[in-house]
C-alpha cells in the first residue's frame, strides 16, 4: 500500500512563515503530479497548490498566489510547501496527495485527480 505522511505543521503568528513537508512510503508509485489541500472547519476541503512533474508546472490557488511555494522531488515522491506572510485565514488541515494520472489544465485543481492522501498536519496561524 502507499502511504502519505505529513510534517511540520504548527502555531505561527500572522505574517509568520512555515514549511509543511510530504513523504511517501510503503509500495512503490510513480506519481504525476502531487499536491497540497486544505480544510478549515465547517468548510470545504480546497485546493492550495500543484506541481506536475512533467515540465516541472505549479499551480496555486488565487488566495495563496506570491506567499506559496511548492516544490518536491519526483523520485521520491516527497513534495513541499513553504508558507510565508501566513494570515489567520490559512489557518487548517493541510492534506499532502498523490495523482497517478495524467491531465492538463485545471485538472490537478480537483480532488477527484488524486490517488492517495494523507492523514493531515495541522496549521494554526494567530493574530
Amino acid at each position: 500500500q502507499v502511504q502519505l505522511v505529513e510534517s511540520g505543521g504548527g502555531l505561527v503568528q500572522a505574517g509568520g512563515s512555515l514549511r509543511v513537508s510530504c513523504a511517501a512510503s510503503g509500495r512503490t508509485f510513480s506519481s504525476s503530479a502531487m499536491a497540497w489541500f486544505r480544510q478549515a472547519p465547517g468548510k470545504e476541503r480546497d485546493f492550495v497548490a500543484a506541481i506536475k512533474w512533467s515540465g516541472g508546472l505549479t499551480y496555486y490557488a488565487d488566495s495563496v498566489k506570491g506567499r506559496f511555494t511548492i516544490s518536491g522531488d519526483k523520485a521520491q515522491n516527497t513534495v513541499y510547501l513553504q508558507m510565508n506572510s501566513l494570515k489567520p485565514e490559512d489557518t487548517a488541515l493541510y492534506y499532502c496527495a498523490a495523482s497517478e494520472d495524467y491531465g492538463s489544465g485545471s485538472y490537478y485543481y480537483n480532488a477527484w485527480a488524486y490517488n492517495y492522501w494523507g492523514q493531515g498536519t495541522q496549521v494554526t496561524v494567530s493574530s
